[in-house]
């Protein structure tokens, strides 16, 4: 996806299926993993494109705040940007903890930092 055409970099995203082990069910969500650079129009525009509930968008970067606060997750709507919603929480959470292994992560939301632990062995995670 490339977010505009006078920006030719291109963002990689994938689709979650949350709620559900099943393709085609449960409540979809888009996960952008890296949204460094993007501005908050180019985030909403790719938001309202992806015609999801929601679609979020991971911002890495900062070791010391992460540490502190969490990894920094906004979370957009067609219409417009959520201080919090469970299952994109729950779903970033997962994505990070697929690219990771981390069986604790911190995310630091425009509500504040939510603390998500998973249970569950690495790769076994299902809604």
């Amino acid at each position: 996806m490339t977010a505009t055409s006078a920006n030719p970099r291109r963002f990689s995203f994938t689709q979650f299926d949350v709620f559900s082990s099943n393709p085609l069910e449960g409540n979809p969500l888009a996960v952008f993993p890296d949204g460094r650079g993007l501005s908050d129009d180019q985030m909403q525009a790719i938001a309202r494109e992806m015609n999801l509930s929601e679609t979020t968008f991971v911002l890495t970067g900062d070791a010391a705040g992460e540490k502190e606060r969490g990894v920094r997750v906004r979370i957009f709507t067609v219409q417009e940007e959520l201080p919090f919603a469970g299952h994109p929480t729950l779903g970033t959470a997962f994505a990070l903890r697929r690219n990771t292994g981390m069986a604790e992560i911190r995310l630091d939301l425009n509500v504040g930092t939510i603390p998500v632990r998973f249970e569950d062995p690495p790769g076994q995670s299902a809604f």
